[in-house]
């Protein structure tokens, strides 16, 4: 099993670029442990800046860095960022179009025994909703390497959710697909009846196992990696919405403003088929490690497979 989480996978990376450009700039708000960001402000302390618990600050700061011609790069816990420091991510970073990079670390419920003050199950419906501020949610170390690769080539603001625990590997450090801002696409089974399983960040290993599990019922699965939750791969949802008798959405997130909500809007205006969600309740989340989480919601290989299948028989 793989032990190394995607921010970490995110550390290696900016470490191995500010070692030759020194406007990479990496911020914390008394986070650096969290975030794994620990080896860089230790190795680069000239492009590290420490704001204590301050996430506001945090933002505008960063922003104020990024109009000097600095690359900066935020990291604070999910539920922070994206909820408390929301007025600054609005102004600073998306209204300025400004070259700030906001990674929420600890996403969804990874921070899961600390209840639903330390849940982010809402922030991809926030940051979505802000113009100029696109919403990654990577589903493995070498996919995140990749896109951290090609977030430090532009300049425009992002938002990236990462979860606090390492994550099964869906990928291979030399077999890695990555286009920016286009899914990733998965085919099993050769039914005659296709189901599409679409899914971001954490959930997309489980939409694999639900994929494997549904051919072998006899049915064909492709899954869309949608780590580019916004801008959204509209292309690669209606081709599959044309092919598809069923899509299921699967994400670790509130049902309101999400993936689902995106992928039926964009569904239901060109290429009606039906669509259900897996996803949290709108509620708040009972309180456990992920796994627990998880299983006790139906976002496991098992549940998504299940809902797929009740869907298709009802």
């Amino acid at each position: 099993m793989n032990k190394i989480p995607n921010r970490q996978a995110i550390c290696e990376e900016l470490m191995r670029a500010a070692s030759s450009d020194r406007d990479i700039i990496a911020l914390c708000s008394d986070s650096r442990g969290s975030a794994s960001m620990t080896p860089f402000f230790n190795a680069f302390p000239a492009q590290s800046v420490e704001v204590g618990i301050a996430e506001q600050n945090l933002v505008s700061i960063a922003a104020g860095m990024a109009h000097l011609g600095k690359k900066s790069w935020c990291f604070s816990p999910a539920c922070f960022l994206s909820a408390r420091s929301y007025e600054q991510a609005k102004i600073d970073a998306a209204y300025s179009d400004t070259n700030v990079k906001l990674v929420g670390i600890s996403g969804g419920i990874s921070y899961g025994a600390l209840g639903m003050s330390h849940h982010s199950c809402q922030d991809i419906a926030a940051m979505s909703a802000l113009p100029n501020m696109r919403v990654y949610l990577p589903s493995d170390r070498f996919q995140t390497a990749k896109l951290v690769n090609a977030l430090l080539a532009d300049e425009k603001p992002a938002y990236i959710r990462v979860g606090r625990n390492p994550v099964e590997d869906i990928y291979e450090e030399n077999d890695c697909p990555f286009e920016m801002n286009r899914a990733v696409r998965k085919e099993f089974g050769s039914g005659q009846e296709t189901v599409g399983l679409i899914a971001c960040g954490e959930m997309v290993y489980p939409a694999l196992q639900a994929a494997k599990l549904l051919a072998e019922k006899g049915l064909r699965a492709v899954v869309l990696d949608m780590y580019c939750v916004k801008p959204l791969d509209t292309d690669a949802v209606l081709a599959l919405a044309k092919e598809a008798k069923l899509l299921v959405t699967a994400e670790e997130h509130s049902p309101f403003g999400g993936l689902g909500s995106m992928i039926a809007s964009v569904v239901s205006a060109n290429t009606p088929v039906k669509v259900v969600q897996a996803a949290l309740p709108d509620d708040h989340v009972i309180t456990g490690k992920s796994p627990e989480v998880f299983a006790y919601y139906g976002l496991t290989g098992e549940g998504i497979a299940k809902k797929a299948l009740e869907a298709l028989n009802a």
